[in-house]
């Protein structure tokens, strides 16, 4: 499937879940039986552990469709890039998206945390300094200022560095940020002017 229309059929499965509209589509038992042949998502997505951030019901999307890493404020240490790596090596997805979210915990942590100074922090937190530090001068709110800063710094990261940046640069991956809104239930993709309006 191409870059565009993979994300077209992402932005069309938010723009139903936004609207009331969910189809719950590929979720049937001949679906199961058909996965359970085999797995060829057409997008992969980098996504928080947070249990109100689901990609698959926030894009209404069904078994099958995505290959999902998640982990507390979308970071991503070797683990999840080597993930990432065999979904586009080996189940030949051309498009992740990394997905934070409004409201986020971890990012929330992560700030309280460096306004306190507090030094004694775990691996997670200190993944998120980059975002919180950046986004420290912003106008605005701290931790979405952050949960923005942060998704951009580890779609950039993915695209400039580590195994994913080749097949970026071949052409081969396409790599998208964007923020889930806990309240609205719209995804916002970043670094563009398209969302799901």
């Amino acid at each position: 499937m191409k870059f565009a229309d993979a994300l077209r059929r992402l932005l069309d499965g938010n723009q139903r879940f936004l609207a009331g509209g969910m189809e719950h589509p590929r979720q049937t038992p001949e679906r199961r039986a058909e996965t359970a042949k085999g797995q060829h998502p057409f997008a992969t997505v980098l996504a928080c552990s947070d249990s109100r951030t689901a990609p698959e019901i926030v894009f209404d999307q069904g078994l099958g469709d995505f290959f999902v890493a998640r982990v507390a404020g979308n970071v991503a240490d070797q683990l999840v890039v080597e993930s990432l790596e065999y979904a586009v090596t080996n189940l030949e997805t051309n498009l992740i998206v990394v997905l934070g979210h409004t409201h986020c915990g971890a990012v929330t942590a992560a700030v309280q945390a460096y306004a306190a100074a507090e030094e004694d922090l775990g691996q997670m937190l200190r993944k998120l300094r980059p975002a919180v530090t950046i986004s420290k001068s912003m106008p605005g709110d701290p931790v979405e200022n952050a949960v923005r800063e942060n998704v951009k710094l580890v779609t950039g990261a993915f695209a400039t560095e580590g195994p994913l940046a080749p097949m970026v640069k071949s052409g081969k991956l396409k790599i998208v940020g964007a923020v889930y809104d806990i309240d609205t239930g719209k995804v916002t993709l970043l670094g563009t002017d398209s969302s799901t309006k």
